[in-house]
């Protein structure tokens, strides 16, 4: 697999685990659910167990793909399992930003922040 594809998989790992730390470590401080666009503490606090799990989900596609992008610098069976996993990531983190998209206008650029770099890893590894 390309060295291409290996660098945009990681970026969009790291970019899910910033995501994990947003909604499951820093869910309570108002700079951070003001991004979700939630206007105060009591709906913060309302919606924390949700948040708090959904960072989790994004914490499991970005080890999978970190683990699929280490076993791609293997050859043979290992360099299929690690571009396999990769696709398999980076598909999950695209279809969640494809999804994110239909919820609103104004949840566009965080689904492309989302969308873009997994789509483009994607590609790049479905293309090498």
């Amino acid at each position: 697999m390309s060295i291409a594809a290996q660098v945009v998989a990681s970026i969009a790992a790291l970019l899910h685990v910033v995501f994990f730390i947003f909604e499951s470590v820093l869910w309570t401080r108002p700079a951070v659910y003001r991004r979700f666009g939630i206007a105060d503490a009591a709906q913060a606090n309302t919606i924390r167990p949700m948040a708090y799990n959904q960072g989790f989900y994004n914490l499991a596609l970005a080890v999978g793909v970190g683990v699929g992008v280490v076993l791609m610098a293997s050859s043979g069976d290992q360099l299929l399992v690690g571009k396999a996993i990769v696709v398999f990531g980076t598909a999950c983190m695209a279809f969640a930003g494809v999804i994110l998209a239909t919820t609103g206008a104004r949840y566009r650029s965080a689904a492309a922040i989302q969308f873009v770099p997994a789509a483009a890893a994607l590609l790049l590894a479905i293309l090498s």
